[in-house]
């Protein structure tokens, strides 16, 4: 990777109007090469959405995968420039609500880019569909955390346990996968979830005052003192 700082300095030079879609900063580029070059052997890599990272990551990774639409030419864009490494990377071309449930993933990914269509629930099936395949040591990448949508999805993975958040650059989110166990994808497993602990101790706590105390006494308890009770010990 010692020549990828001149290619990310090529791929920032490129004009605002590059393409229609929007593009990341160089400081984002520069926070991807980083993070990548401290992974030991990058095989195969993912992103939803085509742009600038595509150009990255055609020389980062042997087998890139893009799941995308051409919108605002953006992947046009990509395959018309000669910073771009053609033979390793391969395009899905389509909604990724579509593209991504047919996949037949054989492959498990180094890095993984969450960057295509920011409407809810879609961020949230590109994760759904990528997080079982990403090696443990891997990273997620989520860009436009900002975006309210996004926002929610980046609240719950800064609290799960399988993920580490390592840095946050331009609303640029960097996640490594950790050796916490995977949440199984077809399970319900919502108190395993960091995001849901405060809810699920809380539940424990009731459930705990509801066996010692009848309801026939809470029933007379004021509100003022139930409030106070709640505000102390969090139930």
């Amino acid at each position: 990777m010692n020549d990828l700082n001149k290619v990310i300095e090529g791929i920032a030079s490129l004009p605002s109007d590059w393409h229609k879609s929007g593009s990341i900063s160089q400081s984002v580029l520069n926070t991807i090469l980083k993070h990548a070059k401290q992974l030991k052997n990058i095989e195969h890599t993912a992103e939803t959405g085509s742009g600038k990272s595509t150009l990255l990551f055609s020389h980062i990774s042997p087998n890139h995968l893009v799941f995308s639409l051409d919108n605002g030419d953006s992947m046009s864009a990509v395959k018309g420039s000669n910073l771009f490494r053609s033979e390793r990377v391969t395009f899905i071309e389509g909604p990724t609500q579509k593209t991504l449930p047919a996949y037949k993933f054989s492959e498990k990914f180094d890095i993984v880019l969450i960057d295509g269509p920011h409407g809810y629930p879609f961020p949230d099936l590109e994760y759904f569909y990528f997080y079982p395949q990403i090696k443990t040591g891997g990273l997620l990448l989520v860009d436009d955390i900002a975006i309210p949508t996004i926002k929610s999805m980046f609240k719950i993975l800064k609290a799960a346990y399988m993920w580490e958040l390592l840095e946050v650059v331009d609303n640029f989110a960097v996640f490594k996968r950790t050796e916490s166990p995977l949440i199984d994808p077809y399970s319900d497993s919502w108190w395993l979830q960091g995001f849901n602990q405060p809810f699920e101790r809380k539940s424990q706590r009731k459930a705990k005052i509801k066996k010692f105390i009848p309801q026939s006494i809470t029933s007379i308890i004021p509100g003022f003192i139930k409030n106070i009770v709640t505000k102390i010990f969090g139930i």
